[in-house]
């Protein structure tokens, strides 16, 4: 689970830095910056749930 966190905290950086070079209007540009940000605040939800140890069975009990 940190690999996939980190995984998406890298492409919603990416998605930053490629939608401020490649798209011409403005429109374009904050499409990509919301959407990167939303797959960067779910990548670290990821992180954090993995850092703290939260492990759940399959019926949604922590033990």
């Amino acid at each position: 689970m940190k690999l996939i966190g980190f995984g998406l905290l890298l492409s919603g950086w990416l998605l930053v830095v490629l939608a401020l070079i490649l798209l011409p209007s403005q429109a374009e540009r904050g499409a990509f910056v919301v959407a990167a940000l939303m797959i960067e605040i779910l990548g670290l939800g990821l992180e954090l749930r993995a850092h703290r140890g939260v492990d759940r069975e399959i019926d949604g009990d922590v033990r």
